[in-house]
């Protein structure tokens, strides 16, 4: 199966290379069926209840993970909370260690070359 890269956000348009999903529930799908390399995610969706950690809940519960997980909200506190989730379950080996997991927010504006080429490492 190929590897594919995700980009959850309703907002920021996704880089290059990368599947927008613009809901947690597109993103479960993708999760589900395909595997992913990279995801990457945002905090603030449309629904305030059905956020981006709601989805890393979700993830943890049913055990679907990405090789590397990325947190780009610009929310502080939304982010922080999700990067916590992931790495509360490496703590009780309820997900891989392995995995690596990054909180890098990322401006609303769009996006520069620079800044692509930046997030892209």
């Amino acid at each position: 199966m190929n590897e594919i890269s995700v980009f959850l956000d309703d907002y920021r348009q996704a880089p290059e290379g990368y599947v927008l999903a613009e809901t947690i529930d597109e993103c479960l799908i993708l999760l589900k069926n395909y595997e992913i390399d990279h995801l990457s995610l945002d905090h603030d969706l449309a629904s305030y209840t059905r956020n981006g950690l709601m989805l890393v809940k979700i993830m943890v519960e049913k055990q679907l993970f990405a090789n590397r997980i990325t947190i780009h909200s610009a929310n502080s506190t939304g982010g922080k909370a999700m990067y916590n989730c992931f790495k509360q379950a490496q703590s009780d080996y309820l997900m891989p260690q392995s995995i690596n997991v990054y909180l890098r927010p990322m401006p609303l504006s769009p996006f520069t070359s620079r800044m692509l080429s930046i997030y892209k490492k």
